[in-house]
């Protein structure tokens, strides 16, 4: 049974027709094009897949798209275009943060979801912010230094 599902996503009002127990995920990348949500473990362990849900970061390989009905979601397009989400992306880049890059978006996430809330965190507040979050390539230490800049923290 399908049901039209109405949301914002990345600052724009959306509207799709299709079965309410979809995948999030899924609606995301092959409805409305945000490639920059990278399907990973499909359990919501991995991260890749995290987004901001009505201002908190999530995993929507684990949520039906009913669920999103009159919700505001953000992907990693709608965060690189606020200041502090590109002012985050540039962090990256020039800390040496990102390799494959698979896992970044969803590291951009996190890290997105710790500043909006507190703009001065530790280095143990970074690394819990991310613990949901898996790189094989780059390493942590480059990703925390990485988030430090952005913070205004780097040395």
């Amino acid at each position: 049974m399908e049901a039209k599902i109405s949301f914002k996503l990345n600052g724009k009002n959306v509207s799709i027709t299709t079965d309410p127990l979809r995948r999030l995920l899924d609606v995301l990348r092959e409805d409305m094009g945000c490639t920059g949500v990278k399907e990973g473990c499909s359990e919501g362990e991995c991260g890749a897949c995290s987004v901001m849900f009505n201002g908190k970061m999530v995993t929507p390989c684990l949520i039906p798209v009913g669920a999103a009905d009159k919700q505001e979601i953000m992907t990693i397009e709608g965060v690189r275009e606020t200041e502090l989400g590109a002012r985050i992306v540039q962090a990256f880049a020039d800390g040496g943060a990102v390799q494959c890059g698979f896992c970044i978006p969803g590291m951009v996430i996190a890290a997105y979801n710790l500043l909006q809330d507190n703009s001065n965190p530790s280095d143990d507040e970074i690394r819990l912010a991310i613990s949901g979050n898996i790189c094989r390539c780059t390493g942590y230490d480059l990703i925390v230094e990485s988030i430090k800049l952005a913070a205004g923290r780097a040395k």
